[in-house]
């Protein structure tokens, strides 16, 4: 068994949506979490290198992760061109000294990204010493309709990457089996995003422990298993009456994690 590691616990500027990536910063830095995971969205702010830097060196919290500009709301972000967005991410990476580039596999209309999106991210992955962890989605349901919206799949654990992201919100919104995905991961896991969900169409993101997901489960394997990457939670919290109650959720969600990684520590070796 692998000795026990201490994980880094980062926050997604996305959990603090609709407020601003400058407001992620400030919670980040008040509640007490390793870093912050920057979704390069539409606020300015985060798409701007020097501002991240700036807000970073001001809050004393660390850009552990950039996550390519990858939704649908954000295909005129950094260029049309995919390609073009995953160099930049890159180049935002490389910058801020975040160790990690987030990127969700192709939409199915984007056919010809799609055919070379795993010899693409492998050549990006060898040009840099910044992870490329693409991120398991899942298929898009309408009543009893099913669309496989991804190429070349929505279950990245089929396919060859180096590193891969896995996404509790998502494998509840899959209804997969998570454990049995980061079994196929294997050492490949690089980088997760925590949160719950109770097998809606709907991506939920609720605070982990909400939902019916095996998240505990997944902190303490992470914790014996010589886990090199970062936890992040990325949560919904668009629902909050108050900025009170949004941090009050983060803050359990920062509490449940912690505790669950440490409680990997204090099992007993065999």
């Amino acid at each position: 068994m692998a000795e026990p590691t201490t994980v880094p616990v980062a926050l997604s500027t996305a959990s603090v949506y609709p407020e601003s990536t400058a407001t992620a910063f400030e919670i980040a830095a008040r509640l007490g979490y390793d870093g912050v995971e920057v979704m390069v969205w539409t606020d300015p702010v985060s798409q701007d290198i020097d501002a991240l830097r700036r807000l970073s060196d001001y809050h004393g919290i660390p850009v552990l992760a950039v996550h390519a500009p990858c939704l649908l709301i954000t295909q005129r972000v950094w260029s049309t061109d995919p390609w073009t967005k995953l160099r930049r991410a890159r180049a935002a990476a490389e910058k801020l000294g975040a160790s990690t580039v987030v990127v969700h596999p192709p939409f199915r209309w984007q056919r010809q990204y799609a055919r070379d999106f795993v010899a693409g991210v492998w050549r990006m992955a060898d040009e840099t010493d910044v992870r490329f962890a693409v991120e398991n989605m899942y298929p898009w349901r309408y009543r009893d309709r099913e669309m496989l919206a991804y190429a070349p799949a929505w279950d990245v654990s089929q396919d060859d990457y180096r590193h891969f992201t896995i996404d509790l919100s998502h494998t509840s919104t899959a209804r997969t089996d998570a454990l049995e995905m980061i079994g196929r991961m294997g050492d490949r896991l690089g980088h997760v995003h925590l949160a719950d969900g109770r097998g809606s169409a709907k991506d939920e993101h609720l605070v982990p422990g909400r939902g019916d997901q095996p998240c505990a489960e997944l902190l303490e394997h992470l914790t014996v298993s010589g886990f090199t990457g970062h936890v992040v939670i990325e949560v919904n919290t668009r629902r909050a009456m108050s900025g009170a109650e949004r941090e009050a959720d983060l803050a359990e969600a920062l509490a449940f994690t912690r505790k669950h990684l440490a409680a990997a520590v204090r099992l007993p070796r065999r």
